[in-house]
């Protein structure tokens, strides 16, 4: 016997037989599914903790941040674009958009998709969510036609991003149970931003410079 076979040897016997000492069914317990996950499911929060704790977070990763009545949406868009070219996903509902703006507004759509030479001479985007994370301060696009194209809310340098009061949850559980994980989720915490060897931080380096949400009550 070399020294290979020895130490298998006592291996098995300090083992012994797996089928005598392994747990009966009786002694594993109850599955997964019985049991439940062993983490939070709802944070319990009512509208206005969500959107306090939301804005708290977007503001600490340097968003700005304004919660209007849902009749003043439109105002507060125009307040952020007046003047810019940008860009709108074909769904986007139209009564969000001052008349103002219509002229300036250049819309994209998956059939007509505007080219990324077209977007980034675009001065800001505009688009609706479809879920926002208080605890996490993430905002979850997930390419609806409100939202658009993934592309259209990286490549300008400035995203308007209207979130409903309704889509506001509390926890990462809360927001995925709302979500389709087969479509092209996009999660958004502040403006783009990294850090370079020594620790500076640089923005708009893979995404918009600045990110404005307008919380619609």
């Amino acid at each position: 016997m070399n020294a290979r076979e020895e130490i298998l040897a006592r291996v098995r016997e300090a083992l012994g037989n797996p089928a005598e000492v392994g747990p009966s069914a009786a002694e594993v317990g109850p599955s997964a599914a019985e049991v439940g996950p062993g983490y939070r499911t709802a944070s319990g929060l009512d509208e206005d903790a969500l959107v306090e704790l939301l804005v708290d977070r977007l503001e600490d990763y340097k968003a700005r941040v304004e919660v209007v009545p849902r009749a003043q949406l439109a105002a507060a868009i125009r307040a952020r674009l007046e003047g810019k070219e940008f860009a709108v996903p074909a769904g986007f509902p139209s009564e969000w958009l001052d008349p103002s703006l219509v002229a300036h507004a250049v819309t994209d759509s998956r059939e007509a998709p505007l080219a990324v030479g077209r977007l980034d001479a675009l001065d800001a985007v505009v688009t609706s969510s479809a879920v926002s994370i208080a605890e996490t301060g993430t905002i979850v696009l997930d390419g609806s036609p409100d939202q658009g194209r993934r592309a259209i809310s990286l490549v300008p340098d400035h995203h308007v991003c209207v979130v409903p009061v309704e889509t506001i949850v509390g926890i990462v559980p809360e927001g995925f149970a709302r979500l389709d994980t087969t479509r092209p989720l996009t999660l958004i915490s502040g403006p783009s931003a990294t850090s370079d060897i020594e620790l500076e931080r640089v923005e708009g380096v893979h995404g918009p410079r600045a990110l404005d949400v307008i919380i619609a009550r």
